[in-house]
């Protein structure tokens, strides 16, 4: 039987009165892409920094390989980390630090083998060597995604976490970075875990997918079985209607 690369078992995470997340269970197997859609708010983004020890959870078990992670400190928790790629919301790249050095910066060895490799990385994303000598202010947005996914990709880590990959992007170039994990992923056999609004993103990247809603995940399937689903919370959200049981924050 296959041990799961990250599972999660009654998580639970409250910020003062608001109960985030109130028992998620979720497995994610090796070189998987689940994807994890719900509404703004819904905690997909505590989890994932919860997964990375950023946040710590009120009760729950996280497993990693098999291992129990929830507690690890200091060097332990250092080596937990080492593990994940991560590519953020909004890039996160270093104003100051020119492109190759963004994408080399958790590489080891010298300039000129970190910039090598960050060529290699940057190939990888269709960006040629030209870019790696550029500050990122000289990157359009969707440069400045390909290089962020460059830098998550370049340690080589088993698991990457893709948070809102496409937020900001226009549609052909989430197009092309919905492409470019998937292709990515498959390459390198890691475990993708994604959280995000669009369904472009879902639709292109998952394997399989899992709603959170209500601080506890009440669908997950195989990518193939979501339309068919008959759930009315995902019905609504797959769909983007207005009318059904999701309300927005202050509707009646």
């Amino acid at each position: 039987m296959t041990i799961p690369r990250i599972q999660l078992a009654g998580l639970a995470k409250r910020f003062g009165s608001r109960q985030v997340l109130a028992g998620v269970d979720l497995a994610v197997m090796p070189g998987e892409s689940l994807v994890i859609i719900g509404g703004s708010g819904t905690g997909k983004s505590v989890t994932l920094k919860i997964i990375l020890g950023l946040i710590a959870p009120d009760s729950g078990s996280i497993k990693v390989d098999g291992h129990e992670v929830v507690g690890l400190k200091g060097a332990a928790l250092d080596a937990h980390r080492a593990r994940f790629g991560m590519l953020f919301q909004g890039g996160a790249l270093f104003d100051s630090l020119p492109v190759w050095r963004n994408v080399s910066f958790a590489l080891e060895g010298s300039a000129a083998s970190r910039r090598a490799a960050a060529i290699d990385n940057l190939a990888r994303v269709g960006l040629g060597p030209e870019v790696a000598d550029l500050k990122p202010s000289e990157l359009s947005g969707g440069m400045q995604k390909r290089v962020a996914l460059a830098r998550a990709i370049a340690p080589r880590p088993p698991i990457i976490f893709f948070d809102e990959p496409t937020a900001g992007l226009d549609p052909i170039t989430a197009a092309v970075i919905n492409d470019l994990i998937r292709e990515l992923a498959t390459q390198l056999k890691i475990t993708a875990l994604t959280i995000t609004h669009d369904m472009h993103s879902v639709r292109t990247v998952a394997d399989r997918v899992a709603m959170l809603h209500g601080g506890v995940i009440i669908w997950q399937g195989p990518l193939a079985s979501l339309d068919g689903c008959d759930n009315p919370y995902v019905r609504q959200f797959i769909t983007g209607s207005a009318h059904g049981p999701i309300q927005m924050p202050g509707a009646r």
